[in-house]
Order: C-alpha cells, then structure tokens, then sequence
C-alpha cells in the first residue's frame, strides 16, 4: 500500500499531528482556490482533534466545512456530530455560520440525505452524476472497522455513484446519513485519526485482510497515496 502511517505515543499527541497535517492541507487548497473544502466525523477521539484546530489562527473565513456523517438526531441532542464539532471547533474558531454545511438530523432521514447531497452539489457546482472532490476528508474507524456511517454488510458499500444517503445502523438501532463511497474514494486528501486498543483488531482486518470493503469499510480507498492514517500506539499494535 502506498498510504502514509504516522504513529504517535498517545491519542492527544496523534490528533496534534493529524491537526498539523489538516492545517498544511487547508492551505495549499486556499492557495490554489481561494478557499478549502473539509469534511469532518464525530466520536470521541475527534473532540481532541476540534479541540487543537481551534486553538490554532487560521483563515476560518476561506474554509468550509461539511460533516462525513450525522446521527438522525437535533443538532442540540448529545450524540449530534454537528454539537460535537460546534461546541469544539465551529464556535471557539468562530467559523462563519454560512460556511458550515450540517446534516439536518432532526429531519426525516431520507430527506436529510436528499438536501445534503442537493447542498453539495450547489457548493461545488457539480453537473448530473458528478462526485465532489473535498479537499480533504477527515475519516474514524470503529473497532468493527465502519467508518463513516458504513458498517459491515451494508448494502450502500456497493454505491460509488450517490453522494449521500440515509442507512440505518442496527448496531445502534439508530438512523444516519452518511457520504458513500464514491465520495470517500474522490477525495484529494483523506486523513485518518484512530486511538485505542479497541481497534487493533480493526486494524489487522484493514491492512492485513484480503480487500473486502463489505467487511471491512475502511479499506475503501485505502490504497492511495492521498491518505494518511495518524494512530495512537494502541491502536498502531494492530499494524504488526
């Protein structure tokens, strides 16, 4: 594989790094374009990621975020990945309002994907049947290797045309949006920021299992050299 891996002692220390690394990204792409695109997850690991970002001066103004995916929740509600990132990132680096494109997880879940997709599409100009090519795409892995809102055995793994949709995790009996796989794979810069022992396992099924993408989601476009994984020590033993 041609990805890059960087591993640092703890899952503070791998956040800075992957934060250092977004940062070097977001420029280069306001350099060429004037402005950045970046999409983001939630969990636990990403509050420490939100966390270094916002402390950091940056040209918040050129940059526009979307989210990789979103619980079917409101936005106030304690598992909104958007409260994640606003009490984390979007409020303490004061990026503007109208530069921040969240999923409407209150609601119905089918129409949320509809005007999501609809939303990107607008922002990136896009033609019938054209992918958005984000500038760089921030992605987790669970411990059962999903990431973004695609876990083992969903169907939508097979769509590389869509840009969102609706999908039901049963794991947590619970409705989501999600960016498919068509999006993940047209990505300029994919980073990746996992932490913990409970992702070893993960991790031998992604880098040392046979592609199997309905098995294991973050191995979808995990054979480039546009991404880069940044590990915590724990979660790097499952790279041995």
């Amino acid at each position: 594989m041609s990805v890059q891996i960087v591993t640092a002692t703890n899952a503070q220390s791998a956040a800075d790094a992957c934060a250092h690394h977004i940062f070097t990204l977001l420029q280069a792409a306001i350099t060429v374009g004037g402005r950045a695109s970046l999409a983001i997850s939630g969990g636990s690991t990403p509050r420490l990621l939100f966390r270094t970002m916002a402390a950091h001066p940056f040209q918040w103004d050129r940059v526009h975020l979307f989210f990789v995916d979103e619980r079917c929740v409101p936005p106030a509600d304690a598992a909104s990945n958007y409260k994640l990132a606003d009490e984390n990132l979007i409020a303490p680096a004061k990026i503007p309002a109208a530069n921040v494109h969240r999923i409407l997880g209150e609601i119905p879940p089918e129409e949320a994907a509809k005007r999501y997709a609809a939303e990107i599409e607008e922002f990136f100009g896009l033609k019938d049947g054209a992918l958005p090519q984000f500038d760089i795409l921030h992605r987790g892995m669970g411990p059962d290797a999903h990431t973004a809102s695609l876990f083992p055995g969903d169907p939508l793994i097979d769509d590389h045309t869509g840009i969102a949709a609706a999908t039901f995790a049963r794991k947590f009996n619970q409705w989501r949006v999600t960016l498919l796989p068509g999006v993940l794979l047209a990505a300029r810069n994919t980073v990746f920021l996992v932490a913990g022992e409970d992702k070893i396992e993960a991790m031998r099924g992604v880098f040392h299992q046979p592609y199997d993408p309905m098995k294991f989601p973050s191995q979808i476009g995990n054979d480039r050299d546009s991404v880069t994984w940044f590990l915590d020590e724990k979660a790097a033993a499952g790279l041995q």
